[in-house]
């Protein structure tokens, strides 16, 4: 039987914080890729899992939740996989520009699943 859902938080390249509800058996860690005022490409982790293993069986649905109030953003993602066969979801989402009057850009969340069970962990 999966568990109930954990918080975390994190920071991304501008500074935002985000609320992440995560299932502490599945979440390895969420990046946060965005493209910077130089153009160039950004991808940073947003928020890593403490746990180094999972616990039980995450369970036939995967769900993921971030919250950013600044930049109006709320998401879950639910990933149906009964048979646990999903590593990783990407969620492109639009948020207001960080300076005031900037243009809309585009953030990519990447949720990766590669916690092993607690007997694939080194001493």
């Amino acid at each position: 039987m999966a568990r109930h859902n954990r918080e975390g938080k994190g920071t991304d390249q501008r500074g935002f914080s985000y609320h992440v509800s995560y299932q502490p058996d599945w979440l390895r860690h969420v990046k946060v890729t965005r493209v910077l005022d130089s153009g160039r490409q950004s991808t940073m982790t947003l928020f890593r899992n403490p746990q180094e293993h999972r616990e039980r069986s995450p369970g036939p649905r995967i769900r993921t939740r971030i919250r950013c109030p600044e930049q109006e953003l709320d998401l879950e993602v639910v990933v149906a996989d009964g048979d646990r066969a999903v590593h990783r979801v990407q969620v492109a989402c639009t948020v207001p520009g960080a300076a005031e009057g900037a243009q809309e850009e585009e953030v990519v969340f990447t949720f990766e699943n590669a916690l092993p069970p607690r007997d694939e962990v080194a001493p």
